[in-house]
């Protein structure tokens, strides 16, 4: 079996070498941020949006990055060659390192970098996934600022998708402390009434999600009228049609929510289509085919 290479704070070392310390922060505290970015044809698609997402979070944490994008992007393109794995999600994660004991960061001055890849083939042009959905009983906080990136802290999500486990469900919506339903666990979410696309606003408290944006803008390509306003999950459930969106998986759609059937429109399999098509269109030239 050939060993997986991580990428360790400037390092390529087997898996098996890729420790941090049980001092490090994010390990005692969740102190740290990540990015999930899919490999397609041994490119990161829509690397600058998820770059500008990681700098917006290392900003609100206070993290310095020891690399700079342009190394970031080199150090990512040499371990997909390393593990020869052209499609595959490569995740990011930066932590404050290690500190003095307790919550201040002081001392904590040189951060942990690490760069992994997960295979995971493109999705399928011809298939849309159904996923089955619950509603979770965790809230989160509407208006929360550390939900506009990845932060290493997710134990509602956690939980929730416990929930989801234990319902033999693919995914689980959370609502926030005003009761508005607001993403999944690891996604973010759309409806479909009439022939507009909505999805919660980002002052909801979710994830500005690359892939999310990348709906919005396919939307707009389209000519489908995209609106951005709060649903409660009654209304959900009354809705033509509920997809969701995540770097991992792409577009899936929503086939019940807490039991209850819900319609799978034409129109999410064009979006999902659509979404395909530019995983390949924004590749170069030579890896197309």
């Amino acid at each position: 079996m050939t060993p997986v290479i991580v990428f360790l704070n400037g390092e390529f070392v087997p898996e098996e070498r890729a420790v941090v310390s049980v001092f490090d922060r994010s390990f005692l505290y969740g102190d740290g941020l990540y990015e999930a970015i899919p490999i397609v044809g041994g490119r990161p698609f829509r690397w600058a949006e998820h770059l500008d997402r990681f700098a917006r979070g290392t900003a609100l944490l206070k993290i310095r990055c020891p690399f700079s994008d342009e190394e970031m992007r080199r150090f990512a393109d040499e371990l997909v060659a390393q593990n020869k794995l052209p499609d595959a999600l490569l995740r990011i994660t930066l932590s404050r390192g290690v500190g003095q004991r307790g919550y201040s960061p002081k001392g904590a001055d040189v951060p942990t970098l690490v760069m992994n890849l997960h295979p995971l083939p493109p999705p399928d042009v011809g298939v849309v996934k159904k996923w089955k959905l619950i509603t979770a009983s965790q809230r989160l906080p509407a208006g929360e600022p550390l939900a506009q990136f990845k932060n290493a802290n997710k134990l509602p999500q956690i939980l929730a998708r416990a929930e989801a486990d234990e319902a033999g469900a693919n995914e689980a919506l959370l609502q926030n402390s005003d009761g508005w339903v607001v993403e999944g666990t690891t996604s973010n979410l759309f409806w479909i009434k009439g022939n507009t696309v909505n999805t919660p606003p980002l002052v909801a408290g979710i994830l500005p999600g690359v892939t999310r944006a990348v709906v919005q803008d396919i939307c707009r390509s389209m000519g489908i009228e995209f609106c951005e306003r709060n649903i409660k999950i009654d209304e959900l459930k009354r809705t033509d049609g509920v997809f969701l969106s995540m770097s991992s998986m792409g577009v899936v759609v929503a086939e019940s929510l807490d039991g209850v059937q819900l319609p799978e429109p034409p129109l999410v399999s064009q979006i999902h289509r659509a979404y395909c098509n530019l995983l390949r269109q924004e590749q170069p030239q030579e890896l197309e085919g």
